[in-house]
């Protein structure tokens, strides 16, 4: 009889009479092969990049196609993945909602319905066992901290487990645009890494244009966003603030709010996960809120579940008694 984890109880049960399990079989070879690819090759990138960037190889033109790129598929994650298809933070119109999708594809860091899987997973078992991305699951000492500060920066993503869609993603299964964009996740990643290359080539009109513009912000901007999403998952969970009520060990760490597009005011939105704006205190940035706003305002969403006094003091009571 196969076994699984109760969500509620954290204890075992059948999956005959409890939830379906939260994992179901492994990657393949080649989708590991492509994970290692994806996830090396631009760590590569990145480590070259401060030699590279000390004589040669770095011009104006890569600096803003990076910037770009780096924004524009960051919120994709952030506001995509994350804010609406994970939590339902707000309900957006058609176009933008396939718009979205592709943002947080071309991030390159998975298909859609596998990505919002995984997080969903991590709430329902946040720093505990079950969480495929907690730092806390080897202990509390230097030598445990230190192997679980690994995998849940990064270690994780290598594990060949998948996280069960069926349990943990069905509406985005039932949704034919959002399968549609998963299924051509090659084509978001092939576009992710060549329209800078296209672009460099066509602004400076030359080759090398283009294989600067590719490593720059194609390669380098990648591996940057990598780990800034990563941070929120290890750094955010270990240190920092935690101004509000939630039931696990997730933190605010402020100098990651403006790289991580208001991700890493993380103590909140474990407080709160369907809020739509993370950063809630003055002086909190949090651009992907402000950008949903706009989309607010333009009638591109709606129903936007915006901080409100009430929420925010029914999380704070525990905190501040």
């Amino acid at each position: 009889m196969t076994r699984t984890l109760d969500e509620t109880s954290g204890g075992d049960t059948t999956a005959r009479k409890g939830p379906k399990p939260i994992t179901v079989g492994h990657r393949k070879n080649f989708v590991q092969l492509g994970v290692y690819i994806f996830i090396l090759v631009p760590f590569a990138a990145l480590i070259a990049a401060v030699p590279l960037a000390w004589g040669w190889g770095l011009t104006w033109v890569d600096v803003i196609l990076a910037f770009v790129f780096f924004y524009f598929t960051g919120h994709g994650v952030t506001i995509g993945y994350h804010r609406y298809f994970t939590h339902g933070s707000f309900k957006a119109k058609r176009p933008l909602k396939i718009f979205l999708a592709i943002a947080g594809s071309m991030a390159m860091q998975g298909p859609p319905i596998i990505w919002v899987a995984d997080h969903r997973r991590h709430h329902a078992f946040s720093d505990k066992e079950g969480d495929p991305h907690s730092p806390w699951l080897y202990g509390t000492g230097p030598v445990a901290l230190t192997k679980g500060f690994w995998h849940a920066h990064m270690g994780w993503v290598f594990d060949r487990s998948l996280t069960n869609k069926e349990r943990f993603a069905p509406d985005l299964l039932a949704d034919k645009d959002i399968v549609r964009v998963n299924n051509t996740f090659a084509i978001w990643t092939a576009l992710s890494l060549g329209l800078p290359a296209l672009l460099g080539g066509l602004i400076t009109w030359s080759w090398w244009g283009a294989l600067t513009a590719f490593f720059w912000a194609g390669l380098v901007r990648i591996a940057i966003l990598h780990h800034v999403t990563w941070s929120t998952n290890s750094i955010c969970h270990m240190i920092g603030d935690r101004p509000f009520v939630s039931r696990d060990k997730a933190a605010n760490v402020w100098p990651l709010a403006i790289l991580s597009f208001g991700e890493s005011w993380h103590n909140l939105h474990h407080a709160d996960p369907t809020c739509a704006r993370h950063g809630v205190r003055k002086g909190q940035i949090d651009t992907s809120a402000r950008i949903i706003w706009f989309f607010e305002k333009f009638g591109w969403v709606h129903s936007v579940r915006w901080p409100t006094p009430a929420r925010l003091a029914k999380i704070s009571a525990g905190a501040e008694a």
